[in-house]
Formats: structure tokens, C-alpha cells, sequence
């Protein structure tokens, strides 16, 4: 009996053992990077220079894998709801992560709860763009011509509950317009708007970035409070006259809830080391996203922050989930 006892007592030491073991060798097989909207967009930009630089570190190949569909909430679903061992991780951005929780109605998974946040990896203002042939030249014109033609002025975004679509929302409501949203899977809303089919649109700046420098597309003013420096010469809306315009963009990575801590913490490292090369920082400071990099509680209360922060805008902008 002494002899099965302690067999049975050292068997889920063995097991802590092995489990201690297999951490400590991650990753030992490919890691997939599940990016929640389709190739082209910036989530998917920043996932793929990240993955290139995080192959060489691991010794593994790192794999971006396109989810996309209900404004970010499928690939996000998936990761949330896949194995917490640091092998499925997710790109996610302020839509899937932060907007969603108060703009969708039975959403399929908690922030808080189905995640463990990893880092913050970018700030990325919104630029508001309009086609070159468009004969609106600046944001004054733009909600002149929506007030001349209630309902027929029309914006695109890359999903229901993206800061692309919010931001429009807030547009309509702060210059007390309706304009009519058109919302697309991903970075095919782009291809709409250099074609004429949509008029404007609320882009993440590093998705639009060469449109703008090759004159397809003509910038007329950034969501965030300050100017961005890879376009100081675009004003932003609060100088424009709407003093309480201010959405976004961000991009961060998560794992899996219940993902080990010493797996997180090795991610985090080597993501802050990718982040920190000067090739990856100033390429995705030229393309209009600024680096960040913090820690799991850092990210993890800065997300509490953001649903919070965008509940209200969706309140005050009288968006109702859908």
C-alpha cells in the first residue's frame, strides 16, 4: 500500500515535470499568428513583419493564418477557443478586442475572460481618405455634401464594429448628418473605395499609406488628438471643429486564457526584441503605426480602458449593437 501510494503521488509530479519540460522547449513545432481580417489590411501588415522577424528568433516557422468575417469575431472566436499552450495566437486590434464587446449583440467570447493578454505591439490613427477623383476636398465639404444629400453620401470599413465603422458613427452624430455604412470583410473595402463605390472612408493609416503617396487617394483628416508624424501635414478633426473626435486604431497580441505564464513571458520578450529592431520600427513608423510594446498587466489594463472608453462612445454616438 506505502509502495502504490507513493506511485500514485509521483505520477502528477512526473506529469508537472514533463509539462515543466515541454514549456521550457517552446516553441518546438510552427506557431500560427491568426490575424481575424483578410491579407492587405494593417493587422495583417503588422502580423507578417512580426512573423518574419520571430521565425529567425524561434527556430520555427511562424504561420499568419487570414480568419476573417463578422467584424474580426471569427478568428478571434477561434484563438479564444483553441488550445492555451502558445501555439495559437492572436493579432487582434481595437475592433475584435475592445468595440465589439458593447457594439455586438451575443458576442461569442470576453475579452477579459477568454484571453491572456500578451502585449501591445502598435497606436495607429485613423485617416479619413477619399478617392483623388472625389470633388470633396476637405472634411468642411465632405458634411456639406452629406447635409445637401441626407443618406447618400456612403463610407466603407473593414466590418461591423471596427473603429473604421465607429468613427463614421461618431461622424455622422458630431456633424449631425446620416450617411449611409457599408461595411466589407477586411481590407477588400479599399478596392470599393479606389473605385469610386463608396466615397470615403475612416482607413488605419499603414493600410492606405502608399495609396496616399502614389495620389489614388487624398487624406483629409486623422482620428487621433495629435497629428501623425508620417503625415504632419493632415490636420486632425479636433482642429477641424469636432473637439471630441478621437478613435484610434491599436493593434495587440493575445493568447488563449490559461496559457502558461513562462510561455507568455518568453513571447513577450522576444516580441519587444522584434519590435525594438530599427528596421521593424521604422518600417512601421513610415507605413503610420507607432511601436508600443508593455507587459501582460500593462495591456491587460489598458484593454479594461479601452471597452470601457468605446461603451460610451457607442452609447453617446447611439450606435446599437447589431
Amino acid at each position: 500500500m506505502t509502495i502504490g501510494r507513493r506511485s500514485a503521488l509521483a505520477l502528477p509530479f512526473l506529469a508537472l515535470g514533463a509539462h515543466a519540460r515541454a514549456q521550457g522547449n517552446w516553441p518546438s513545432r510552427p506557431v500560427r499568428l491568426v490575424v481575424s481580417f483578410t491579407p492587405g489590411g494593417t493587422t495583417d501588415i503588422i502580423a507578417r513583419l512580426l512573423g518574419a522577424t520571430l521565425t529567425e528568433t524561434w527556430g520555427q516557422s511562424v504561420v499568419i493564418e487570414n480568419r476573417p468575417g463578422a467584424g474580426g469575431n471569427i478568428g478571434s472566436e477561434h484563438v479564444a477557443r483553441s488550445a492555451p499552450d502558445g501555439y495559437t495566437l492572436l493579432v487582434g486590434s481595437v475592433g475584435p478586442l475592445a468595440v465589439n464587446q458593447s457594439l455586438v449583440r451575443n458576442m461569442p467570447y470576453d475579452t477579459l475572460k477568454d484571453f491572456a493578454p500578451v502585449t501591445l505591439l502598435a497606436g495607429v490613427p485613423n485617416i479619413l481618405v477619399v478617392p483623388a477623383a472625389s470633388p470633396i476636398k476637405d472634411v468642411p465639404g465632405l458634411v456639406a455634401e452629406a447635409k445637401r444629400r441626407p443618406g447618400a453620401l456612403s463610407y466603407g470599413s473593414t466590418g461591423v464594429g471596427t473603429s473604421a465603422h465607429l468613427s463614421g458613427v461618431m461622424l455622422d452624430h458630431m456633424a449631425d448628418v446620416r450617411m449611409l455604412h457599408v461595411p466589407y470583410r477586411g481590407a477588400v473595402a479599399l478596392n470599393d473605395l479606389l473605385a469610386g463605390r463608396v466615397d470615403f472612408m475612416f482607413a488605419t493609416i499603414p493600410s492606405v499609406m502608399g495609396h496616399i503617396r502614389d495620389g489614388r487617394l487624398r487624406p483629409l483628416a486623422v482620428s487621433s488628438t495629435e497629428r501623425s508624424r508620417s503625415n504632419p501635414t493632415v490636420p486632425t478633426m479636433v482642429e477641424l471643429g469636432y473637439p471630441e473626435f478621437s478613435a484610434s486604431s491599436w493593434f495587440g497580441m493575445v493568447a488563449p486564457a490559461g496559457t502558461p505564464k513562462p510561455v507568455i513571458d518568453k513571447i513577450v520578450t522576444d516580441v519587444h526584441a522584434a519590435l525594438a529592431l530599427p528596421q521593424n520600427a521604422n518600417n512601421m513608423i513610415q507605413q503610420g503605426a507607432d511601436p508600443v510594446g508593455n507587459g501582460p498587466e500593462a495591456f491587460r489594463a489598458f484593454l479594461e480602458q479601452e471597452i470601457s472608453r468605446w461603451r460610451e462612445i457607442v452609447r453617446i454616438a447611439g450606435a446599437l449593437p447589431e
